[in-house]
């Protein structure tokens, strides 16, 4: 059982929890700041978990407000600190807004820096490689380029997130940043003026670094991304959004290779032969026939996109000799680059990575390893081969043992219900001090919970339109301002096709254009409806009445059918325990605590969880996800539902502005 803070203790506070008192710095500099005790509770755990160099799990419910919970302690002690945020939007906010606020707030000018993995930088080399070579696939990667150009005489940081105007997914971006495998290192032509090694130089004299979990724990970050330097010396080490780290390790912790890996090592040895090797022109006919070999392996696979294990292909004669063939062009391919590499640093660099990349090729496409499962990946265009470890306890057990510095682990969801075990053993912690801090948030008054009666069972035919008529009503009388979340793509799809014909509101479909545009159209709309898998049930954040309800088509079990959960499944089995109780049921609740939390970010807001999974209240292990959500108002009454938005929603023709905040 977690220690729970206890309330209206005597006790003198920490130097933490005075600063986010009602006379504490954060008020006096911030306007309207009200003091929330269980922010300053945890301000003080962090404060003693840092000064005892202790491991502390802790869940802050919406509303507290963990950043600054966790940012002045650190401040406060000096201590060379680095913070990890689940994804790059929450890193940047940390690192723009948040941690410039506090430290105005406190008086303090310690050092700060944000580092991200390398592919989030230009690299001047190859910008200027790509555009002299100008052979691209489409005239939108030319004027991308161009766009690219023009900014890097200006930007001061090389950060690509300053080029809002280009798309994440663009093409551009692989001719303009490099990756470990591309990366020229210290025989870069272009090193003085690169924006990675001077962002790391930054890292390495700050008191505090600001990176993302990706980067944290790649293989390459010991080596590559300035971890080598940066850890031994760190005393503190804080995740937030920590619920993501027991999956993001474990991809970290095994082995991958992609078919797009060996399509930019074709594409770069050409344009190195073409500036440095114009007599050994057969090496770009080795590299065309190495694409060739690439696509007619994808083809292999079939048409459809799949993530599957490994057993499902080891005996299909077509795949597996595409991908002997694949090892076998890789290798001979090595061997004609090697007399090559002599000729530029470039083609060096293009050596090195060839040769790296057939023996993990090989590995990979070989014999699947007794304590990792092997899964393959196709999408429309390419494929990726994968070993992921059946537990990551052990590997992230010596990670922790190696530093002496204190660990802090936090987010919104991290429990089911009081019980932290389920985490904490994923990451193989046997003791560890575990707290909970409850949301500010009045939800009772705030939100209702919706179950609607009559849903069929989700393993039923018709599932999908039979929630999309349930709330179809919900949606009228929300008049839009919704998130609809699905758990998978294909019942998203279905979904839009039905609400186009019968809903008069905005409809935004995830994959029409990028994450951030949807939610900027979103909140500039006043009648969305937003439909949206997993990328959209964390991470977002939409204050005010623009958002006044979330929809749930059904409770998020992972697929049994995905290749890494199958696996650990039928682990679990052969070790005598109950995979439901222990692995799935604690993962969908804490999912459906995530899409529950788009709701209510606001003191001001309100509004309607509408979850249509009939299990919730139909089977034994429903009270358990009800248990781990917000206190909420529930109803199983679509009329009470109505009403309650009657209530929240402003009156423009009354000229009511209730709900607006």
């Amino acid at each position: 059982m977690p220690n729970t803070p206890k309330p209206g203790s005597k006790v003198k506070q920490s130097k933490a929890a005075q600063a986010l008192g009602i006379e504490g710095a954060i008020a006096q500099y911030i306007d309207g700041f009200a003091p929330r005790p269980d922010q300053q509770k945890m301000a003080e755990a962090i404060e003693s978990s840092i000064e005892a160099k202790s491991v502390l799990v802790a869940e802050a419910g919406t509303g507290t407000g963990k950043t600054f919970a966790y940012l002045i302690p650190i401040l406060l002690s000096g201590k060379k600190t680095v913070v990890s945020t689940g994804t790059k939007n929450l890193q940047d906010q940390l690192y723009h807004r948040d941690l410039p606020t506090v430290k105005k707030a406190l008086g303090l000018n310690l050092k700060t820096a944000l580092l991200k993995g390398r592919a989030n930088y230009l690299c001047p080399y190859r910008l200027a490689v790509h555009l002299e070579d100008g052979r691209f696939q489409s005239r939108e990667i030319v004027h991308h380029l161009q766009v690219v150009a023009s900014w890097a005489n200006k930007t001061v940081t090389g950060d690509i997130a300053e080029l809002s105007e280009i798309p994440e997914n663009a093409q551009v971006w692989p001719f303009v940043t490099s990756s470990p495998d591309n990366c020229l290192g210290q025989d870069c032509p272009c090193i003085e003026e690169c924006p990675v090694l001077k962002v790391r130089r930054k890292a390495m004299d700050a008191d505090l670094v600001v990176v993302n979990h990706h980067l944290f724990f790649a293989d390459a970050a010991l080596k590559d991304e300035g971890f080598g330097e940066l850890l031994p010396g760190v005393e503190a080490i804080v995740f937030d959004e920590a619920h993501q780290l027991p999956d993001v390790a474990a991809l970290f912790f095994g082995q991958s290779v992609g078919s797009r890996q060996i399509l930019d090592l074709c594409r770069d040895t050409a344009n190195e032969v073409i500036q440095h090797a114009k007599d050994m022109g057969e090496l770009k006919d080795l590299a065309a026939d190495l694409e060739k070999c690439i696509l007619d392996a994808r083809l292999a696979f079939g048409e459809e996109t799949q993530k599957s294990p490994w057993k499902k292909i080891e005996n299909d004669q077509s795949i597996t000799l595409a991908l002997s063939s694949i090892v076998e062009k890789l290798k001979h391919f090595t061997r004609q680059l090697e007399p090559a590499s002599v000729r530029s640093k470039g083609l060096d660099s293009c050596f090195s990575r060839s040769e790296e990349l057939a023996h993990r090729f090989e590995l990979l496409a070989g014999v699947s390893p007794q304590d990792q499962v092997h899964w393959f990946e196709t999408y429309k265009k390419s494929f990726s081969l994968h070993f992921t470890p059946l537990s990551i306890a052990e590997r992230f057990q010596e990670f922790v043992t190696d530093k002496n510095c204190a660990w802090v682990f936090t987010s919104a969801t991290l429990a089911m219900g009081s019980d932290f075990s389920h985490y904490t053993n994923e990451l193989g912690f046997e003791a560890v001090e575990t707290l909970q801090f409850e949301s500010p948030f009045n939800y009772p008054e705030q939100s209702i919970l919706y179950v609607p009666r009559g849903l069929p069972d989700p393993s039923q035919f018709g599932f999908s339109d039979a929630v999309v008529e349930a709330a179809i009503p919900v949606l009228k009388a929300s008049r839009g301002r919704a998130f609809f979340l699905f758990t998978s793509h294909r019942a998203l799809q279905r979904s839009a096709e039905i609400l186009e014909q019968q809903l008069d509101c905005s409809l935004l479909v995830q994959g029409e254009m990028g994450k951030n545009e949807l939610l900027n159209q979103f909140r500039r709309l006043d009648n969305a409806v937003l439909l949206g898998t997993n990328s959209f049930w964390e991470g977002v954040d939409v204050r005010g009445d623009a958002l006044s309800c979330v929809i749930i088509d059904k409770l998020p079990f992972s697929s049994p059918g995905e290749p890494v959960v199958q696996a650990r499944i039928d682990a679990m089995r052969r070790q005598g325990k109950n995979p439901f109780n222990e692995y799935q049921l604690p993962r969908a609740v804490i999912a459906l605590k995530q899409g529950g939390g788009r709701l209510i970010r606001d003191v001001k807001d309100s509004g309607v969880l509408m979850v249509c999974d009939p299990r919730l209240v139909a089977k034994n292990y429903g009270a358990q996800f009800i248990q781990s959500l917000p206190r909420m108002r529930r109803t199983r009454q679509l009329d009470i539902v109505e009403q309650f938005f009657e209530e929240i929603l402003p009156n423009p023709e009354k000229g009511d502005e209730r709900g607006v905040s």
